[in-house]
């Protein structure tokens, strides 16, 4: 018997991510009446989408799935931060305490991927902030878009630093047998100070990478994204080698990394926070950061360590690579390959700078800002910084 209108759910219908945006432009987040607080003192705002599937451009696969906007993990280098200013939210506390939830995700996804017109592209779950932050384990969105794609036999890529993965295992397995599956799971460094500063709202780095060896071992594809390596924090080569060789230890089958970049929002909430934690380091920063990107000879350095340290180790450093990542399709649903590209380019589609920026390519000179030693050292707990064995270039021409 069908059930009468009358009696469906006449409940309020939930906000859309641009009437969020509305209501936080006129009356600030104090407008949104409706967002629940939890015991972790972030507060969630239910929104309906109306799309999930979203392509993006400068990456190794063109499409993305974000079931939450903000993220309580609450990592200071985020890239994500400067994605809250679209929703009128600043990238500061608000990134890590308003947690927009897209309640409707599952099943606007599974209506997409049942158009004529998806051709099975290779998509990436959590590129913008993290799909597996805590409140994960209530909402689910994030394991049903997954049987939503093993359901349609897609390839599937996952980026995360949440150890709550596991718990999805079995989906990944079934996505692995049926199509294509890269876990890609983000320890930037094993150093617990590093850790403790840069990533307050996430779990252990050895969790983490307990979180690889369990999904290697269940025949997952999954390694591990040194994503981002921070100037003069985790960039020290010793600590790079105890991370890569930490990585190596626990079965992850293939490492990648990428020097941290500053953009928007981003870039002001960092320079505030190391203003606050490490001054002796800002001077550096504005040299090292006088564009988006880090000059390229000083990447390039990065990236020669590791991929030293990953000859010594046998680890590949190939995240996307798959028997199916290449498939795309032009216009006319004619198969195309993907263009050649490393994984340190993740992050770092701008990789090649002509013009790497004045009296910065002396970067193989690990010393601090002229005059930076004599400053009072910060209320940190780095002991690389403390040290003021930092892998910043000099600012010396």
């Amino acid at each position: 018997m069908e059930t009468p209108t009358l009696f469906l759910d006449l409940g309020k219908p939930k906000p859309t991510v641009r009437q969020i945006a509305d209501l936080v432009k006129t009356g600030g987040v104090d407008a949104l009446t409706e967002a629940i607080r939890r015991a972790d003192a972030a507060r969630y705002q239910e929104v309906r989408c109306r799309s999930a599937l979203n392509r993006v451009k400068g990456m190794p696969f063109e499409w993305t799935l974000n079931p939450y906007r903000g993220c309580t993990h609450g990592c200071h280098y985020c890239y994500a931060r400067r994605y809250q200013t679209q929703f009128e939210l600043g990238s500061d506390d608000e990134f890590a305490s308003i947690i927009l939830v897209k309640i409707n995700f599952v099943e606007t996804l599974r209506a997409e991927l049942d158009k004529p017109s998806w051709h099975g592209d290779y998509v990436v779950v959590g590129a913008a902030t993290d799909c597996y932050q805590p409140i994960e384990g209530y909402y689910k969105l994030t394991r049903g878009s997954l049987e939503a794609l093993c359901a349609r036999r897609n390839p599937t890529g996952i980026i995360t630093k949440g150890p709550m993965i596991v718990r999805d295992k079995d989906v990944l397995q079934d996505i692995t047998a049926r199509a294509d599956c890269n876990v890609c799971i983000s320890v930037p460094s094993v150093d617990e100070d590093a850790w403790r500063q840069l990533e307050p709202g996430t779990a252990h780095p050895m969790q983490r990478l307990r979180a690889v060896r369990e999904l290697v071992d269940a025949g997952i594809r999954a390694g591990v994204l040194m994503n981002p390596i921070v100037p003069g924090i985790t960039s020290k080569p010793a600590l790079l080698e105890r991370t890569v060789k930490a990585i190596a230890d626990h079965g992850a089958q293939f490492v990648g990394c990428n020097v941290m970049f500053l953009e928007g929002g981003t870039r002001d909430h960092f320079m505030r926070w190391l203003q606050q934690e490490y001054p002796q380091l800002v001077d550096g920063y504005v040299q090292l950061y006088a564009r988006k990107y880090a000059p390229a000879a000083y990447r390039k350095e990065v990236s020669s360590q590791i991929a030293a340290f990953n000859r010594s180790t046998d680890l590949s450093v190939s995240a996307f690579q798959s028997r199916t990542i290449h498939r795309r399709r032009n216009e006319k649903g004619q198969v195309k390959p993907w263009p050649s590209r490393s994984n340190l380019e993740l992050q770092d589609p701008e990789s090649r700078i002509s013009n790497p920026g004045p009296k910065l390519l002396s970067h193989s000179v690990r010393q601090m800002p002229p005059g930076a030693a004599q400053r009072p050292p910060p209320r940190s707990c780095c002991r690389e910084a403390s040290r003021g064995s930092c892998w910043l270039p000099s600012s010396a021409g």
